[in-house]
């Protein structure tokens, strides 16, 4: 399984994806999901991917493929993201087809952002179908993979006022969130912070198993969950607030 999200603020984006692509009891194996495609001071594309792994493998071989043969259409002469996202969901399309005829065994999904000089920074989360959706004010996030056990933590503290620096914190504990949860998520983990406007990846990151700045993450949020538990209201405190129902 796999575990990407990408936040889109006004102040950039940043990208997170885990590296697990199978955890069965004696066979632990990883593979990148995060792939940046750009041209310093011109465009900064991002992508991240989540399903069948020849599927995906297939999309970005495709994709460099493209950019080296100098290809009518590829990442570095697409004009805006959304035909950037119309690319790579065309491009998914067809290797789903190739490997053996489809279906949903081979299926993938995507999330593509970036930017384009000239142009406002942007994230697209592509469908197996190849359509796609954007962020919006009310959710400034894209998730793809194992969404559940990080969503929580994403919806209480990212809005569209939020800094980049609370995203990629928010990101992480999402990520760990996830680790906890679900076996088949794991580290390596990967993150790219992009700035707006400044058309360069200039952080990037990748924390392994033995990442102690993982372990600090986890650690504190374990602590700061259990310290707020603590503090809720008991039950009993319910008539203060509430009318005590007739019993009937």
């Amino acid at each position: 399984m796999t575990y990407c999200v990408a936040i889109s603020l006004g102040s950039g984006i940043c990208f997170i994806s885990d590296s697990r692509t199978n955890a069965g009891v004696d066979n632990v194996s990883t593979y990148s999901k995060m792939n940046s495609f750009g041209i310093d001071g011109e465009r900064q594309i991002v992508l991240l991917s989540a399903g069948n792994l020849a599927t995906t493998q297939g999309v970005v071989t495709q994709l460099k493929k493209d950019i080296k043969k100098g290809a009518e259409i590829n990442l570095h002469n697409l004009h805006h993201m959304e035909d950037v996202a119309d690319y790579v969901g065309a491009v998914s399309i067809a290797q789903q087809e190739r490997n053996t005829g489809g279906g949903s065994t081979y299926e993938a999904r995507f999330i593509v952002g970036g930017q384009i000089a000239g142009f406002k920074p942007k994230a697209y989360l592509i469908y197996p179908q190849g359509n796609h959706i954007t962020t919006s004010d009310d959710t400034p996030y894209l998730q793809v993979g194992e969404s559940k056990y990080g969503k929580p933590i994403l919806d209480r503290i990212i809005d569209p006022k939020s800094t980049l620096e609370t995203a990629v914190v928010c990101g992480l504990v999402s990520m760990d969130s996830t680790i906890r949860s679900n076996l088949t998520v794991g580290p390596p983990v990967e993150v790219i912070v992009y700035e707006t406007d400044t058309l360069k990846i200039t952080r990037q990151y990748r924390f392994d198993e033995s990442s102690e700045y993982l372990r600090q993450i986890s650690k504190s949020w374990d602590a700061k969950l259990k310290e707020a538990f603590s503090s809720m209201p008991p039950i009993a405190w319910s008539a203060n607030w509430d009318e005590a129902k007739e019993n009937i």
